[in-house]
């Protein structure tokens, strides 16, 4: 039986949404990673962050961002990811409503906005706690 639950709460802001990803195995926390996603814009396709909610989550291999996972029946919306990325404004943006983990906040570019760094060691660190299938609670 499956005892992990995934939680991110979220920080909403103008330019952007960060947050804090929490995996927990029964009640102890065994992973926490920073997520940086687009702001909410009433879940504008393309151009905002999903809504909070419960959402079932599967790992797959994406043909440009790699093994990643899917976010099933996002209202409105489809294709929405967990995938490596920094930028969530700016002229350089590395998602379209998707989440971008990574283990710290900072401004990479210099653009007066948060961008989120190391996100591939974060995803490395979720591919190996996550299983396959799994349910994401956004708060």
């Amino acid at each position: 039986m499956n005892f992990i639950r995934v939680i991110i709460a979220r920080r909403y802001e103008i330019h952007q949404t960060p947050g804090s990803l929490y995996v927990f195995d029964h009640d102890r926390a065994i992973a926490n990673v920073k997520t940086l996603e687009l702001p909410w814009l009433n879940n504008i396709r393309r151009e905002s962050c999903i809504p909070p909610g419960t959402y079932d989550c599967e790992r797959f291999d994406h043909p440009r961002m790699g093994q990643c996972w899917l976010l099933n029946d996002v209202p409105d919306r489809s294709e929405i990811m967990i995938h490596a990325g920094n930028f969530a404004s700016g002229k350089k943006v590395d998602i379209e409503g998707c989440i971008m983990p990574g283990l710290r906040f900072i401004d990479i570019n210099l653009d007066g906005n948060l961008d989120v760094a190391d996100s591939v060691k974060a995803m490395n660190i979720l591919r190996a706690i996550l299983p396959d299938k799994f349910k994401l609670t956004i708060l």
